[in-house]
């Protein structure tokens, strides 16, 4: 994977704070993997009373996501926007993030496409300990992506 593929900020909506993933690790046409080192801050934007839920790890999954869809995309070609519609299937197995002292591993596989969305299964890790997995379907606006395929 070229460092340009590591451009998070060309791959995904979200900007400064928001922005949680450190770096795509691999990329497939199916899958993606992330590291994440921001749940660790104290300045966090989701943080809930000094604390970071555990339900976040859906939102680095999402943007684990986002990031894959623009791999995926034709170059030059506009990537149309997805809105996470449903989570489904979801397991939590801690009660918060900010305690956690490993990096957060996300990964999302794409388990089916359509012309109007996807369906991905998710894991977010820190270490060997999982955090959280599930299945989440984004919905594509404008019809989806052109492929590179």
């Amino acid at each position: 994977m070229s460092p340009a593929d590591r451009d998070l900020a060309r791959l995904l909506p979200h900007r400064g704070a928001m922005c949680l993933l450190d770096a795509i690790d691999s990329a497939s046409p199916e899958s993606i993997t992330c590291r994440a080192s921001s749940h660790r801050a104290a300045d966090h934007p989701l943080r809930v009373n000094g604390r970071l839920p555990a339900l976040v790890a859906v939102e680095y999954a999402a943007q684990a996501m986002a990031a894959h869809g623009g791999l995926q995309a034709a170059p030059g070609a506009a990537v149309a926007p997805g809105l996470l519609v449903a989570v489904r299937d979801l397991q939590l197995h801690a009660e918060t993030l900010d305690g956690l002292a490993e990096d957060l591993e996300i990964r999302a596989t794409r388990i089916a496409a359509g012309p109007g969305g996807l369906v991905y299964a998710f894991t977010v890790s820190a270490g060997a300990h999982p955090i959280a997995e599930g299945r989440a379907t984004v919905a594509l606006a404008g019809g989806g992506i052109q492929s590179k395929a």
